[in-house]
């Protein structure tokens, strides 16, 4: 059987691992708005990926971050892509197979943003300590216009205030505290941002379909046809400048989607390798 194109002799709409996965998904996506709104506790505290560094860290999180997410929007998105690639890669695949793939993928995806986001703190450590030997109104501005992405809008509030105020005593001993407390506070936030979410493993499932299927024709807002081969190669090159451009507003984890997709892409070629057939175990 070529694997140009997807023309199974049986298909499952909702296979198993797919199916369970939704539903996991779901659940826990209930689950968080329920408890946070009843009780104020935030399930991604424990369950979202954290910095090492941070306090909420647990190992747990490099697999529990994959049930877990941020909106409505957040939950559908994702899961609309598990099933729509997902269902045609266990098809083919067999569960077994499928479900290594996307917790591998998805542990991957972990990894390499857990390496990006280090060098994300390193940088703002550093302009921390640069901002602390000459602490100014004028640098401090510049310092939280960079990292406002960092800032809750209440936090925000807070700091046009302070600025304001600040501006009339420059020099004011208290006011340089403050301001060096206010980005001790930045350094902070972005060490305990916890990540959430199925992109990682989505994408790697994503570029498996590519990979597998290239000519396969994907309709893009159900009217745009375009083979599978380039709408996962567009998509990976938009990630991969999003994440270049790191604008302070984004706060979409783009490494981390490229990390799936580079932990897909060997796990394939290793397969391959193996001469695993279609449903072959492991």
């Amino acid at each position: 059987m070529s694997s140009e194109e997807f023309r199974p002799s049986r298909f499952q709409i909702l296979p198993p691992v797919v199916k369970n996965l939704l539903i996991i998904n779901g659940i826990m996506f209930l689950a968080t708005t329920v408890i946070n709104e009843k009780f104020g506790y935030d399930l991604a505290d424990f369950f979202g990926l954290h910095f090492p560094s941070s306090e909420y860290f647990r190992p747990h999180q490099y697999i529990t971050h994959l049930f877990m997410h941020g909106s409505l929007m957040h939950v559908f998105s994702n899961m609309f892509a598990l099933w729509m690639f997902g269902n045609v890669l266990e098809n083919y695949w067999g569960p077994k197979r499928f479900l290594i793939f996307y917790l591998v993928t998805g542990i991957g995806a972990a990894i390499i943003h857990t390496l990006f986001t280090w060098y994300e703190v390193e940088q703002i450590r550093a302009a921390v300590e640069n901002f602390s030997t000459h602490v100014n109104p004028i640098d401090f501005k510049l310092f939280i216009t960079h990292y406002i992405g960092f800032l809750e809008p209440g936090q925000i509030e807070s700091l046009n205030k302070f600025f304001t105020d600040w501006q009339l005593s420059p020099n004011d001993p208290a006011y340089l505290r403050e301001a060096n407390d206010y980005a001790n506070m930045i350094l902070k936030n972005k060490i305990d941002i916890p990540t959430v979410g199925a992109s990682g493993a989505v994408f790697g499932v994503l570029l498996a379909f590519g990979m597998m299927f290239p000519n396969t024709i994907i309709y893009l807002y159900f009217a745009i046809p375009v083979k599978a081969k380039w709408f996962v190669l567009f998509y990976g090159l938009f990630e991969l400048y999003s994440g270049i451009e790191n604008n302070p507003t984004d706060n979409v984890a783009h490494f981390a989607h490229l990390g799936g997709m580079l932990f897909g892409f060997f796990l394939i070629k290793a397969w391959k390798n193996k001469r695993f057939g279609r449903n072959d175990s492991l």
